[in-house]
């Protein structure tokens, strides 16, 4: 390796009335003579060292970023006075939907600023005393291990948890007695993207897990080759049951649990990322010998299992519907003319489908929020659980002869209230409200739409304090994702609060690669379609111009993961629209990122780059690729975390090092490293308001936002 050297390039900011108060001092980065040569084209790499994240240089190059970062950004005059106000609008208790098994209530509560939710059980019954089953906050002194999921034996005496470190997506399961609250000696590594699934019998779980990573691979090494076991309770790992494993196909993904009747086990596989889904099963009363029958193996469909009766099974799915529907299928006679369509699809997408008490209880999206129908056994509409405007709700879990089931209602202005739904009686009857210090009446929720460049009509929520007057002034915060048939919903946040009291919109666009619109809008913003997406932000900032919400020096652009490869795409093809970005642990590289961690599975939605047809379509849009030597970028300040093994970092360092090299203009370009921090998942509290609060800061200074939070 070449000798070290950390040099400085100077940028000195010109008077912009924003930024003029600030010049700006870049660590420079090595520029090796890496690269390509793909489908006949030479790609430079010059950056490609920073893909060893433990060498010398790099730990040196991200140190000198995080030194000159924090630097810049203690200067802000904002900053210390937002997290002050953060901290008091998050200061209130945050209640999880519980979940009834045997006769006990089991849910989370983080009370106030506390770092990680607390899990707590009770019986359900007036005055039962709560108890504390596992509190995170315990376990670490910096409060990064976090609670990732749990499942609880059909007694209610058992819960199998999972536990990850810094914000990485390895889990670490174990088993703890409920009533005790100390764990037994069961101790499950190398799981990642898996519950635990109990037996029926409570004798055992079921779980998915990787082959243990190389020493020091640990966040870059491909997870390939998924396996599915069954943990017998009180062995240790190395004697567990090897369930099912397909070494011919290295990208399944292998998910299993029993249905509720505990005759069969269903394994859910999955391929990357994609929509479409095959499904196979065991008949568990024939013995452990009983073969694996590939019920549903073309991944022609999505397939979700949602219930059976004996031998027919239920399932939601898109197949013949790309919008959804639940049919029965009869393992006698499997054939797809013989399945019988319970729900049918309807004009608005199907998000969940819940077999409790005998009823269905549907959930729709219309114009990217939520309703909820019930509906008999045999798929006659009853009721409507009643919403707020611009609603979401969650939750409805519950077997299927439980005779009630609980679920959350929120949106932009609604904080989150439980409701308990009782079956049999069809009735809602508040479980728990949230209580903080929040007045409705002074904010305002808006839904608008516009067209795209190519006329497709797009929404996009605006919410802000209600009287606000559109003079073509007021900063605006543009928040997208589009990506992934993932869905941006209404959702209270009391972050965006602070941003409201500051003077601020927020505003959340529905882009195209989401599934508000089902199948249909997913596919329209995929692969050679991606640009879409970018034109739909595009169509929201100019619409938010044209309607006088607001100017390019007034608008900042925000995203996270694929939303962060839509604020480095959209910047790189519109620097003139935009006054600051805040791209978050995206993927920037669009030309290598298969070849870490999990990236392999996102050619699903974006293409592969070793494809021909598709490299120039990725190269096109390429964050990394598409920076221009001349151009006046918006503020950028890039952010990750050094444990995210979803985003390999060096995304996020590769962009930030090119961006501050050919940057023309005055406006800084940052890179905060978040440490023993990942993809986003358990981040503690005060992590993520520091975040925040840089964030915002960063983007009052740069919108030209005046006076106190």
């Amino acid at each position: 390796m070449k000798p070290l050297v950390l040099s400085f390039s100077v940028v000195l900011l010109a008077m912009v009335p924003a930024l003029s108060a600030f010049p700006v001092f870049y660590p420079s980065a090595r520029r090796a003579d890496t690269s390509d040569v793909l489908h006949g084209a030479t790609v430079a790499d010059p950056y490609r060292w920073m893909e060893d994240l433990d060498s010398p240089e790099t730990v040196a190059w991200v140190d000198a970023q995080a030194k000159f970062t924090e630097d810049f950004l203690s200067k802000l005059p904002r900053r210390t006075a937002l997290l002050d106000r953060l901290k008091q609008l998050q200061d209130y208790d945050k209640h999880g939907v519980p979940h009834k098994v045997a006769g006990r209530l089991f849910y989370a509560r983080k009370s106030g600023l506390q770092g990680q939710a607390v899990s707590y059980w009770r019986e359900d019954k007036p005055g039962a005393k709560e108890q504390v089953l596992l509190d995170p906050n315990t376990l670490s002194k910096d409060g990064t291990i976090a609670l990732t999921g749990y499942d609880i034996t059909e007694d209610g005496k058992l819960m199998a948890y999972g536990l990850s470190e810094a914000g990485s997506d390895w889990e670490h399961w174990k088993v703890r007695d409920v009533a005790t609250g100390k764990d037994l000696a069961d101790d499950i590594q190398w799981v990642k993207f898996s519950g635990a699934s109990w037996s029926v019998k409570g004798d055992g779980f079921y779980y998915s897990r990787y082959a243990a990573p190389e020493k020091g691979q640990e966040l870059k090494e491909q997870n390939l080759n998924q396996k599915l076991y069954f943990h017998r309770l009180g062995e240790p790992q190395e004697k567990d049951t090897l369930v099912y494993e397909r070494p011919d196909q290295p990208k399944w993904g292998l998910h299993g649990g029993e249905t509720e009747d505990g005759k069969y086990l269903i394994i859910s596989i999955t391929l990357g990322t994609k929509d479409e889904n095959a499904l196979f099963y065991r008949d568990l009363s024939a013995g452990p010998a009983a073969p694996v029958v590939e019920l549903l193996p073309k991944f022609d469909a999505d397939y979700s299992f949602a219930g059976n009766d004996g031998s027919l099974f239920y399932f939601l799915t898109t197949h013949g519907a790309p919008n959804k529907r639940v049919i029965a299928l009869d393992l006698a006679n499997p054939a797809p003319d013989q399945w019988r369509t319970i729900i049918p699809e309807s004009p608005r997408v199907i998000t969940g489908a819940h077999l409790v008490g005998g009823q269905w209880i549907i959930e729709r999206m219309t114009d990217a929020h939520d309703e909820v129908t019930v509906y008999d056994a045999a798929g006659k509409e009853q009721s409507k659980v009643p919403l707020p405007n611009f609603g979401s709700a969650g939750g409805f879990g519950g077997k299927q002869q439980d005779q009630e089931t609980f679920y959350t209602v929120t949106g932009f202005d609604t904080p989150g209230t439980i409701y308990r739904y009782d079956t049999r009686t069809g009735q809602s009857t508040v479980h728990q409200r949230t209580e903080l210090d929040f007045d409705a009446a002074g904010v305002e929720v808006s839904q608008v739409f516009f067209n795209s460049k190519d006329g497709t009509r797009v929404p996009l929520f605006l919410f802000h304090k209600k009287g606000l007057v559109k003079d073509g002034n007021n900063p605006v915060l543009l928040y997208g994702y589009g990506g992934f048939n993932i869905s941006l919903t209404p959702a209270f946040s009391p972050s965006r609060l602070a941003w409201l009291e500051m003077g601020g919109i927020y505003a959340q666009v529905n882009l195209r690669g989401g599934g508000e619109y089902g199948q249909a809008w997913h596919e329209a913003g995929m692969k050679n379609r991606k640009q879409n997406v970018f034109d739909d932000c595009i169509g929201a900032a100019e619409f938010l111009v044209r309607e006088k919400w607001t100017q390019p020096s007034r608008l900042a652009l925000m995203g996270g993961s694929n939303g962060g490869l839509l604020v480095g795409a959209v910047i790189n093809q519109r620097p003139d629209l935009f006054a600051c970005a805040i791209p978050q642990v995206g993927v920037m590289d669009m030309l290598r990122f298969h070849k870490f961690t999990i990236g392999w599975a996102w050619q699903e939605e974006y293409g592969s780059p070793d494809e021909a047809s598709d490299f120039p379509v990725l190269r096109a849009y390429s964050p990394l690729h598409t920076l221009k030597p001349g151009v006046s970028y918006p503020a950028t300040m890039v952010m990750t975390g050094d444990h995210d093994d979803r985003v390999f970092p060096a995304h996020s360092f590769k962009y930030t090092a090119e961006l501050q090299r050919l940057q023309a203009g005055p406006a800084p370009i940052l890179l905060r490293v978040d440490r023993r921090a990942g993809h986003g998942a358990g981040k503690p509290t005060l992590k993520a308001l520091e975040e925040t609060a840089d964030a915002y800061a960063f983007m009052a200074k740069a919108l030209g936002m005046e006076g106190k939070p």
